[in-house]
């Protein structure tokens, strides 16, 4: 969106109905001595021009804006967007679409979100999605103060320490302030999740886990559905990847009660973390517990199809008290994007993609190893896998860095534990070039 100034013209014009000669006069009621004096320290304007060779410049000094490569994961995957997307998405009908309070007025959005939450709902096995939360870590801790609406009488969440540590965080941050426990679950040698200690927690009213978790490891889903379902909690699964689910099974058919995640990873740029889209799903039965906003179909008078917003359980709707969640909106344009690149990959484009990511980072995993280096776990990997170096890998990430590539995330930085040891990811904008020369600076 281009910055427009106001002219002279417009500015007095402006003045004229407010009464004032200068701009000056708009702040006369505010005392001289608590006026900044002087003039402010910015750079005098630019051209377009001039302004867009200066970001170029700054960009230019951020290794992950020229690289060649990024071989990180750890949260955010580098993935190829088709140029129909960004076609789509930037209409402006889409683009300046504001949110959809008057159905009559806005179809063409309820619409698109309509077609999100199906393809949502299908992609994770369940039976019915919102509309969208903010990000996969607002979504985690929404589920499980779901999860806690539903059970009630019960207090006590237990969380998997493999999920990604930002979303551990921002999960202590929505539930300190109420009387809730938090139990962390630890992570077994072949990486996955330690569910052993469930049956010494009372008072359990949800377990989460996220697979692939923070180390790529697949979690047994259905085994950990049957422990948690037979200790009378519900089941939330999470995720960082989606694009998991195009070769794994969906949560949704090993059990799991609530599915939520981050969809940034479908049709939108990394843009150095954001914007996210928090996709969120659930049984039919706990629909009306969910928070945000669910868009449905309906007919009108005289019988012809349309959407409306069928469920908005938030506090500008309803009474403040029986509001599920105080989310204000959800990520309208986000959720287009994700539904846009959903359906033109389908099905089996999604298969195809999720199949070079495993392959990709299975080639790269075994030779890394076939090179002297150790797999941290044992278990089952996607597009994510930990190794750990013989020497130090930190002047090998130094030299493949000066190449242009970015290759690993040094665990020690959020588990003291497993210092030392490199989580590394591959997707389908990966070459093979770039991997072999990963494999041969290791070697």
């Amino acid at each position: 969106m281009r910055y427009l100034p106001h002219t002279g013209e417009d500015i007095a014009e402006m003045l004229a109905i407010t009464g004032h000669k200068h701009l000056d006069e708009l702040f006369s009621h505010i005392p001289e001595a608590v006026r900044y004096q002087g003039d402010m320290g910015i750079p005098e304007p630019l051209s377009e021009w001039a302004l867009t060779e200066h970001f170029q410049r700054l960009g230019a000094n951020t290794k992950a804006a020229t690289a060649r490569a990024v071989l990180l994961g750890a949260g955010s995957y580098s993935h190829h967007i088709p140029a129909v997307i960004p076609s789509l998405i930037n209409r402006s009908e889409f683009l300046t679409a504001y949110t959809p309070y008057q159905p009559e007025m806005a179809q063409g959005t309820l619409q698109g979100i309509f077609e999100y939450q199906n393809l949502t709902a299908r992609l994770l096995g369940m039976e019915v999605a919102n509309a969208s939360m903010y990000d996969g870590a607002s979504a985690l801790a929404e589920a499980l103060l779901m999860a806690l609406r539903i059970s009630r009488k019960k207090s006590t969440v237990a969380i998997a320490s493999a999920i990604h540590p930002h979303y551990r965080e921002v999960v202590y941050s929505y539930l300190r302030a109420g009387s809730f426990g938090i139990v962390e679950l630890p992570t077994g040698p072949d990486g996955r999740t330690d569910l052993s200690g469930l049956q010494d927690i009372d008072d359990l009213a949800a377990v989460a886990l996220q697979s692939p978790n923070f180390f790529g490891v697949i979690e047994d889903l259905e085994a950990a559905g049957d422990l948690i379902h037979g200790g009378d909690a519900l089941f939330i699964a999470s995720f960082s990847e989606p694009f998991a689910y195009g070769l794994l099974r969906s949560p949704g058919s090993c059990g799991a009660d609530i599915v939520c995640g981050e969809g940034q990873r479908f049709g939108m740029s990394q843009s150095f973390g954001g914007p996210g889209l928090g996709m969120f799903a659930c049984g039919r039965k706990f629909q009306r517990n969910m928070p945000g906003r669910l868009v449905g179909e309906t007919v009108d008078l005289e019988g012809r199809r349309g959407w409306v917003l069928t469920l908005s359980t938030r506090e500008q709707h309803i009474r403040r008290e029986k509001a599920t969640s105080n989310i204000c909106s959800n990520q309208g344009i986000c959720a287009l994007t994700a539904a846009a690149y959903m359906a033109s990959l389908g099905s089996t484009g999604l298969r195809r993609v999720a199949g070079l990511n495993y392959d990709k980072a299975a080639y790269l995993r075994e030779s890394l190893i076939g090179a002297g280096a150790s797999p941290l776990f044992s278990g089952p990997t996607f597009n994510e896998f930990c190794l750990t170096f013989k020497e130090d890998f930190t002047p090998i990430r130094k030299r493949l860095l000066e190449r242009g590539i970015v290759a690993g995330v040094e665990l020690g930085r959020f588990y003291r534990e497993y210092a030392g040891s490199y989580l590394f990811c591959v997707t389908e904008t990966a070459s093979r070039a770039v991997l072999d020369e990963v494999i041969e600076e290791v070697r």
